[in-house]
């Protein structure tokens, strides 16, 4: 999730278990331990542009450094709190501020190695935006009531309602997976990975990409209380082997060819028009668009250089109004 969706989850979850005369400092300290996993994007490399995207949520987030994030939070707060609050107390709120971290995390698309090092690849659950105002809104108003009355029940209760939240966010997905189905089975494509997300800030309308016969097809589904499918474009698997079939493995091109791939969970394909790069299908602006929201550009020409990490923003008047028309279960513009 984005970072203050993070600090307020902490802040709740700190402000839950706190007794009544530490209501305020838990929450405050929550908020802080809630964004130390975020911590990771500070990784990064001039020279190797992959490597923040293969440790932002990484380690960071794992069930198993919960306990080291919580001491981080704990030394960075303990010079300031130490004559406001017991030790205990100060470790047991930044343990509750940084506990679900990388789980609010797996709930998105992008998703987190939280099970690193038993498992080292990203889980995704894919049932919540990497932004949802309903979500976020809700845990604040909870929080700002339980400070100003110093009660730790309304945080309780926010809680519970972003997890029944959650609860329907994951039937909203399973509508749109099941209706993806069964347009995939009226094209006559046998589905060999699909992948279904919610669009930016809603849980209404969702992306679906799915891989048949080497192309990937690209929808969306307006998951009312009628279902509505806008059928989208679709573009070629990338196959490194195939595609540049001269290209030395052991290159360094090849490498970093092979860890976005990776990064990307083969949901990779080119550019439309610029074959020199490949570009993350699964995201894009445009909800049915092949367009990639970012993407890695090769340098062919000389396979022993880094490649280079760029987003694809198109902000565009015409593609803002596509996608509320589709948010509206209105008729689109092909």
């Amino acid at each position: 999730m984005d970072i203050v969706t993070q600090g307020v989850l902490g802040a709740a979850l700190a402000q839950s278990a706190a007794k009544k005369e530490h209501v305020r400092l838990a929450t405050i300290i929550g908020l802080v331990a809630g964004v130390i996993a975020d911590a990771d994007i500070l990784i990064r490399s001039a020279s190797d542009p992959l490597l923040s995207l293969e440790f932002h949520r990484h380690f960071t987030h794992s069930i198993f450094f919960i306990p080291v994030g919580a001491g981080i939070a704990f030394l960075l707060l303990w010079p300031f709190l130490r004559n406001k609050l017991p030790a205990v107390y100060l470790y047991l709120y930044c343990f509750m501020g940084y506990l679900l971290s990388g789980f609010i995390d797996a709930c998105t698309s992008y998703g987190t190695y939280l099970l690193w090092p038993l498992i080292d690849a990203r889980i995704s659950w894919h049932i919540i935006s990497i932004i949802d105002p309903i979500f976020t809104l809700t845990l604040i108003a909870a929080i700002i009531i339980g400070y100003k009355k110093l009660s730790s029940s309304f945080s309780r209760i926010g809680l519970v309602f972003a997890g029944v939240y959650l609860l329907f966010t994951f039937s909203q997905m399973n509508r749109a997976e099941d209706s993806i189905i069964e347009l995939a089975a009226q094209r006559g494509h046998t589905i060999e990975k699909i992948i279904v997300k919610p669009t930016i800030g809603n849980s209404l309308l969702w992306r679906s990409v799915y891989l048949s016969n080497d192309t990937f097809y690209i929808d969306a589904v307006r998951a009312g209380l009628s279902k509505r499918i806008y059928q989208g474009d679709s573009i070629n698997h990338f196959d490194m082997t195939k595609t540049f079939p001269e290209l030395d493995i052991n290159s360094l091109l090849a490498e970093d060819i092979q860890r976005f791939e990776t990064f990307s969970d083969n949901y990779v394909s080119q550019y439309p028009g610029r074959p020199e790069i490949l570009g993350d299908v699964r995201y894009s602006m445009n909800p049915i668009g092949i367009t990639p929201l970012w993407g890695i550009e090769m340098n062919l020409g000389d396979t022993s250089q880094h490649v280079k990490f760029d987003n694809y923003r198109d902000a565009s008047k015409q593609l803002k109004q596509q996608f509320i028309d589709m948010l509206l279960n209105r008729d689109i513009n092909d």
